[in-house]
């Protein structure tokens, strides 16, 4: 397996998760079927609390801003402070969260409600984060090369450090300095990678960005990030002229401190 060299003037290292650190199966066949599953009753069981109200209110503040853009949408319309069928409220959101999913939106108000009904599974055990093998030892070794590492994802902040704290591994939180989500932006526009920067506090191009995704690759790339694109089993395949524009690794092992930092 040939090793690849962390650009020299890198100081931090920016991962994505799905396909990246942590299986796509772990995402499709595990979280998200659990969502599907549990919703009803999620949603029966914490309807009045605070926590379950503000996620619903994001949720039909998105769904007027898609009708306002045009944008398809499930044929209901959200609302829980004027309704007098319970049941029906709750069918309509769950209407709404089940179209998002199949259609793989990355909203904010979406994953901020998966995040919650997950923290419920990891705090219970029925949900371990599994990672790939190798990203735990290669993590501590850039570590103690003094590398500094942030995560990005679509998920929510809170629904990353859930899958680094409840992990197959155990609580691994510690070995990132940071996480960002959709809230610092989409991870296939430049300027979300330009936010990272500056909150990390260092020029893009100290910043090397893990992915398995060549949009979100050539975002970072467009932004001055260097970038390397991991190949997983069961990630999406790339072409063969994506493949020509990226350093291309399949496991963190390869990926060797050159310079110190």
């Amino acid at each position: 397996m040939a090793t690849v060299a962390i650009p020299a003037n890198t100081t931090a290292l920016l991962l994505d998760i799905e396909g990246t650190t942590t299986p796509i199966t772990f995402v499709k066949d595990i979280l998200f079927p659990y969502i599907r599953d549990q919703l009803e009753d999620y949603l029966s069981t914490h309807w009045e609390e605070d926590e379950c109200k503000q996620d619903v209110h994001l949720l039909k503040k998105q769904l007027e801003e898609d009708l306002r853009q045009n944008r398809a949408c499930p044929v209901h319309v959200l609302d829980q402070t004027v309704h007098t069928d319970e049941e029906k409220a709750i069918h309509e959101v769950m209407e709404n969260v089940l179209w998002q999913m199949a259609a793989d939106r990355k909203t904010t108000a979406l994953k901020q409600f998966q995040g919650h009904m997950w923290r419920a599974a990891y705090s219970a055990g029925r949900i371990k984060g599994e990672m790939y093998p190798d990203v735990v030892p290669s993590i501590r070794s850039w570590r103690r090369h003094g590398l500094k590492v942030y995560i990005y994802s679509s998920g929510s902040v809170e629904a990353q450090k859930l899958l680094f704290g409840y992990s197959v591994e155990g609580d691994v939180l510690d070995l990132f300095d940071g996480h960002f989500d959709t809230n610092i932006g989409l991870k296939v526009e430049g300027k979300s990678y330009e936010r990272i920067a500056e909150r990390i506090g260092c020029p893009p191009e100290e910043i090397t960005f893990l992915t398995d995704v060549s949009r979100e690759a050539k975002a970072a790339e467009d932004a001055g990030m260097n970038v390397v694109v991991v190949v997983r089993p069961g990630n999406l395949e790339l072409s063969e002229e994506e493949r020509g524009l990226y350093t291309l690794v399949t496991s963190f092992n390869q990926l060797q401190v050159t310079g110190s930092v």
